[in-house]
């Protein structure tokens, strides 16, 4: 099934539900709510904060989560009760499931606003989201439009500031279930304790370049830790290419996302780009040591939510070329990032962007050895 269908079938659902907008009333005791998305691993776990702040809002409410397929095995164990549904726009049963899931009381649109017709379908009778998404037939099904605030703030914050209420108290991971894998990979068996290396990022521009990883993974070495490699679908060849003679256990490519959570909660620290794993060390409350490059360390780090756990951003504070004010397609004054590709970047250096570039092995190092003294 292609995206189209997807839509064409969702708006079949929707469109008649749009005429009856106008009579809807916002529910005072929501018992169904539905977060609708398809964001990334990242963005999905920035969510958290939202599903805490609905859980203690709504203490009774049945709450659904679409969820991409990939990481629906983290909610198995339904923290904060969520039920973590699976929803892919180009999937015709996950589009059908999610539709046919409904009656809701409400819905919380996060992210791109398009999945307000999805949340219209379903048959959500009062749907949340944030304002001014582009272009305005998005924002059509949504009947309470929030702006973003003035003031900078961390997006998983802002998340929960779509429905009214104190916010959440900050995370602690015992709040989250850990999840049960597939097949325990060998790394647990490991007796030498192991830092998790992880250099693979949702775009080369979030890349550091190898020759500083390979030098990172000589001093985690002479530090009495053991190196290991870890890495999504199709990284393999990264960490071959960093470490062309093999020396340490390499998991690139071999874990899904249940396994990979027992890996990082074995580890005494992860070390990765400012990239989706960055948020699931949060969640385990591994010490997690993330590269800022084109990124917002304000935006995509701990903020209130996470402020307990051992997050460590290590960026350039006022990168020039971090200039976009852009997020989720939405212009906000104080939002300073860079959402630019290799072949747009201005500032490439011939395999990394000068962001990545600026960040020196030395810096990291120095943050990993004051983060393992305290392990």
């Amino acid at each position: 099934m292609s995206r189209l269908s997807g839509r064409l079938r969702t708006l079949a659902r929707a469109i008649p539900r749009l005429l009856m907008k106008p009579l809807c009333r916002e529910p005072e005791h929501p018992s169904r709510i539905l977060i609708a998305h398809h964001l990334l691993l990242g963005d999905t776990l920035l969510l958290t904060p939202l599903l805490a702040k609905l859980r203690a809002q709504h203490p009774q409410a049945q709450i659904v989560l679409a969820c991409p397929k990939a990481i629906v095995p983290l909610y198995a164990g339904r923290p904060f009760h969520v039920t973590a549904m699976p929803f892919d726009p180009r999937d015709s049963k996950s589009v059908r499931d999610v539709l046919l899931s409904g009656p809701y009381d409400l819905g919380i649109v996060a992210g791109d606003n398009r999945h307000s017709w999805l949340a219209l379908g379903a048959g959500c009778r009062w749907i949340v989201g944030h304002a001014a998404d582009q272009p305005a037939w998005k924002n059509w099904p949504i009947n309470r439009r929030l702006p973003y605030p003035a003031a900078p703030a961390a997006w998983g914050d802002l998340a929960a500031e779509l429905i009214d209420g104190p916010p959440p108290r900050a995370y602690r991971p015992t709040d989250w279930s850990t999840p049960q894998p597939a097949a325990l990979p060998e790394a647990l068996q490991l007796e030498k304790p192991y830092v998790v290396l992880h250099p693979g990022a949702s775009s080369n521009v979030k890349r550091w370049p190898d020759a500083r990883w390979r030098e990172l993974a000589q001093r985690v070495e002479a530090l009495g830790y053991l190196p290991v490699w870890t890495g999504g679908p199709g990284e393999a060849e990264l960490i071959r290419a960093i470490e062309p003679i093999p020396r340490h256990p390499n998991f690139a490519a071999r874990l899904g996302l249940g396994e990979l959570w027992h890996v990082f909660a074995g580890a005494q620290a992860v070390v990765c780009p400012d990239t989706g794993v960055a948020h699931l060390g949060r969640l385990i409350g591994v010490p997690t040591l993330a590269l800022f490059g084109p990124g917002n360390a304000l935006i995509h780090g701990a903020g209130r939510y996470w402020s307990d756990v051992p997050f460590i951003p290590i960026t350039i504070a006022d990168m020039p070329c971090r200039d976009q004010p852009f997020i989720f397609r939405r212009k906000v004054a104080w939002v300073r990032r860079c959402d630019r590709n290799e072949t747009t970047c201005v500032a490439w250096r011939e395999d990394h962007a000068d962001c990545m570039g600026r960040l020196s092995v030395d810096s990291v190092y120095k943050a990993l050895q004051n983060v393992l003294v305290k392990v």
